[in-house]
């Protein structure tokens, strides 16, 4: 018995740390981020140079993008800490690398819309996002 015990506690262990939720809130990029946007003579914000870590493609959701739009457009399972799906004060953008989501960061809006180009991602060479002021 005390050896099923310890397998079903291992799988759950194991389980765990496989789980979609393991991504890292970044507070650094959103730090980075935040005085570009803040400084009004700026109309694009490049991801690439503030990004200390190994990245494939980059997602920006607008506000109240749902857990299953994300999750349908990035095609991984990513559970959402934000809340995005209930505010308008961010967007969020998230990191991926080898299909798997690593990192996120909430962008405050501070009276800003974001886009991106029209496929949906940003690449580590085409880190662009342009910034539309209200």
């Amino acid at each position: 018995m005390n050896k099923w015990l310890l397998f079903a506690f291992t799988l759950v262990l194991v389980l765990a740390g496989c789980s979609p939720s393991s991504a890292q809130r970044n507070v650094t990029v959103e730090k980075a981020i935040h005085p570009i946007v803040e400084n009004m003579d700026n109309n694009s914000i490049h991801i690439k140079p503030i990004t200390h870590f190994d990245w494939d493609k980059a997602y920006l959701f607008q506000p109240y993008t749902t857990q299953e739009m994300m999750t349908e457009q990035i095609g991984i399972n990513f559970k959402d800490k934000s809340q995005i799906d209930i505010r308008d004060d961010i967007y969020l953008l998230v990191f991926v690398h080898d299909h798997k989501v690593i990192q996120y960061a909430e962008i405050d809006r501070q009276k800003s819309d974001f886009i991106i180009q029209d496929n949906g991602y940003l690449t580590p060479t085409e880190d662009l996002i342009g910034i539309i002021r209200h």
